[in-house]
């Protein structure tokens, strides 16, 4: 099965490189205000809607008045374009703001959407990557799984360049024949249903206290006003590249953790079984004059240094590559309020952190009781395992010796 998957390499381009690619950087920035500043003035006084074709077309009379944009690339300007066309429909959407004009350090890179104007040398380790009009750069990283480069991403981080290719592969990965159900949370980063804990890393906690010193030393200094036209002083950006950098090094921490343990789950188990939770919800800031504000806060951070979102979507591409089958158990079964035993239900506090069932005995940390149920509802669907959102075509299985004994289910005829 091809599927596509992205690779980034670390990019070195000498002096002279770099400083063409800070300036094609700026040269996009101005591109995509232009664009904005054409819809916006176009429907304000004159009522028209302006569509991504209608700029598009125009892009051959704006390079001619505009000369310097003819080096980088056709599908690199139609790129930037389409972006700007993606910010409005999703104001349009109602999913974000109006688009805002962006300024150089907040445009971080550009898009070559297909296989014009660039050329990976490379089969997936190390090699060079070739710009139109700009040469070879040496560029450093491992591909998994190799395959047809489609795409290719410039980004710039503080002090760094890097390149996303995206590719189309056949990837292979191999898995065991286990089964495991996962429960995530703050008290503990994934409990699983044989018992393993796995702590939280914290990585974003540990950096706190000097992030928060670099950040009082940036007050201090002279901070940018560009209503008022103030320039920022030397020793504020200095001081804010020291935090761009502390904080990139916390977000690679967070991956490579994400990926590693995401790789050691899939490794063990085919069949992987976790709670469909609501991100987004539970990461909500407080309502304004709420009495536990603060509590609110460091409940948020806890649950985005995890980051459990971006967990759940490495596990299951993962599963994906081998075949594997992820099933996220709906908020109905409450499997932090059922008994993986006998299946009795009782409201726990948060407090509680210890299931102990009054109909069984049945005695288990919380976090590994909840994922025993949500494994206990993945094999209990049989035929139907593709379907999360089904009802349990078994009873719940029984539990013996820690281990527990799947009823055998009937192939039921599909529905029509």
């Amino acid at each position: 099965m091809r599927v596509t998957r992205r690779t980034t390499f670390r990019l070195y381009p000498t002096k002279s490189q770099e400083s063409k690619l800070h300036y094609w950087r700026r040269l996009h920035k101005d591109l995509f205000k232009a664009c904005l500043y054409h819809r916006k003035t176009e429907y304000q006084r004159f009522g028209n809607s302006i569509s991504y074709y209608d700029q598009q077309n125009i892009l051959p009379d704006f390079k001619e008045c505009w000369p310097e944009y003819k080096e980088l690339g056709a599908q690199a300007l139609q790129a930037t374009v389409k972006g700007v066309d993606y910010a409005f429909q999703r104001f349009f959407r109602g999913l974000s703001g109006y688009p805002k004009f962006k300024s150089a350090r907040h445009d971080r890179g550009r898009t070559y959407p297909g296989i014009s104007g660039w050329k990976a040398h490379t089969s997936g380790d190390n090699g060079y990557l070739e710009l139109s009009n700009l040469g070879q750069i040496q560029m450093r990283g491992k591909a998994r799984t190799w395959g047809t480069p489609t795409t290719c991403t410039i980004i710039w981080k503080p002090g760094k360049w890097y390149a996303s290719i995206t590719v189309n592969c056949e990837p292979k990965r191999e898995t065991s024949t286990g089964a495991i159900g996962l429960d995530f949370g703050t008290h503990h980063a994934i409990a699983c249903s044989d018992g393993t804990i796995i702590a939280p890393p914290k990585f974003l906690a540990k950096t706190q206290q000097k992030i928060k010193q670099l950040s009082k030393r940036l007050r201090r200094k002279r901070a940018p006003n560009f209503k008022k036209k103030i320039k920022a002083s030397k020793r504020w950006r200095k001081a804010r590249k020291q935090i761009s950098r502390l904080q990139s090094k916390v977000t690679n921490q967070r991956q490579d953790w994400q990926h590693q343990v995401a790789t050691q789950i899939v490794k063990s188990n085919s069949l992987v079984a976790t709670e469909k939770s609501n991100i987004k919800g539970m990461t909500r800031k407080a309502n304004k004059g709420s009495q536990r504000k603060h509590q609110k806060t460091g409940l948020n951070s806890s649950l985005l240094d995890v980051g459990i979102g971006n967990l759940t979507s490495l596990i299951r591409s993962k599963l994906s590559e081998c075949s594997g089958v992820f099933v996220e158990v709906p908020l109905k079964i409450a499997p932090s309020q059922t008994c993986p035993r006998c299946g009795y239900k009782k409201k726990k506090e948060l407090a509680e952190r210890v299931h102990h069932c009054e109909n069984c005995n049945f005695t288990a940390a919380r976090d590994v009781a909840a994922s025993m149920v949500m494994l206990n509802y993945a094999l209990g669907l049989g035929t139907s395992l593709s379907n999360a959102d089904a009802e349990p075509l078994s009873k719940t299985p029984q539990h013996c010796g820690g281990f527990r004994k799947v009823q055998q289910v009937k192939r039921q005829k599909p529905r029509r």
